[in-house]
């Protein structure tokens, strides 16, 4: 009986003693496990002061224009750096504003040709060489580079998977351009594209998702018009993660751009952005900043070539 009591005693303590010994390394574990944890990355933001959101926190101002030749636009004169330094300057009448001003520069990421290529499609593609350079010059001035689309006899939605590893960026967005939409038979330049609803509206749901998976800023997406049956605009539809800009084109006096502005200001759907081009060559009395800013609804994107 005294040996079944010691052993019976000693049993309680050596339970006691493994229950103290295991809250020991559960605490330990649990202190080893807090440490290996990571701390959450936090989600992108936009260049410069930051934020989520494009529109209507910010007015852009951009460059458009590819390097392959200057005639192109403004984009293409000299390095993607001096582009950039001449746009800093540019934007600066813009400042004055109470909005913080995003530098935008817009690159032709594809090209429409007067040439068939080798696959008859009517269009030439950067190279990441190039689109990545650019890309870089718009991170050292903390701004935009924003991904313009002439798709030749090719279609926006094709043309904008080809360009998914640029898109799932957080600055860099998008921008269709259907004058250069094309189809078959048609040459690019030679007659004004169009574009349906549509392809567009596929094209804009795909790259609202691919913002939502990769929890990106609000991403630009612009479409740019200077006809009325360039596109129907009336059944293009939002999307919640794309600040979606109606970029009003067209170049002349300042009398009939006005005139073009103020009607595709009252057929804009809701909720949709307005946009501005200025053309330096083209344009007859180029209007200043100021003339810019006193139009109403004031530009959100004011883009030169």
């Amino acid at each position: 009986m005294a040996v079944a009591g010691l052993l019976a005693l000693f049993g309680v303590t050596w339970l006691a003693a493994s229950a103290l010994s295991g809250c020991g390394n559960s605490s330990e574990g649990e202190k080893r496990a807090a440490v290996a944890t990571p701390t959450p990355t936090p989600p992108p933001e936009l260049p410069g002061r930051g934020g989520r959101r494009l529109l209507p926190d910010y007015r852009m101002v951009g460059f458009y224009g590819a390097p392959q030749d200057d005639e192109l636009g403004e984009l293409g004169i000299g390095t993607p750096d001096s582009a950039a330094r001449r746009l800093k300057k540019q934007i600066e009448p813009y400042e004055r504003g109470k909005k913080p001003i995003m530098p935008v520069l817009e690159l032709i990421a594809v090209t429409a040709q007067a040439a068939p290529g080798t696959d008859g499609m009517y269009r030439a593609r950067q190279t990441d060489q190039v689109i990545r350079r650019y890309l870089r010059a718009a991170r050292r001035h903390d701004g935009l580079l924003l991904l313009d689309i002439q798709p030749g006899r090719a279609d926006f939605f094709t043309e904008t998977l080809k360009l998914r590893k640029w898109l799932k960026e957080p600055d860099v967005g998008l921008a269709l351009d259907p004058e250069w939409r094309v189809t078959a038979g048609q040459v690019p330049g030679q007659v004004i594209g169009t574009v349906t609803s549509r392809e567009v509206n596929a094209t804009s749901a795909w790259l609202d998702m691919l913002s939502e998976k990769h929890d990106l800023p609000q991403k630009l997406f612009v479409i740019h018009q200077f006809t009325e049956d360039m596109i129907d605009e009336k059944t293009l539809k939002l999307r919640d993660r794309l600040a979606m800009v109606l970029n009003v084109d067209g170049f002349g006096g300042q009398t009939i751009k006005k005139a073009k502005y103020d009607g595709f200001a009252q057929s804009t759907p809701r909720g949709f952005h307005l946009g501005y081009k200025l053309f330096y060559r083209e344009d007859i009395d180029l209007m200043s900043p100021r003339q810019v800013m006193k139009m109403r609804p004031r530009p959100d994107l004011i883009v030169y070539e």
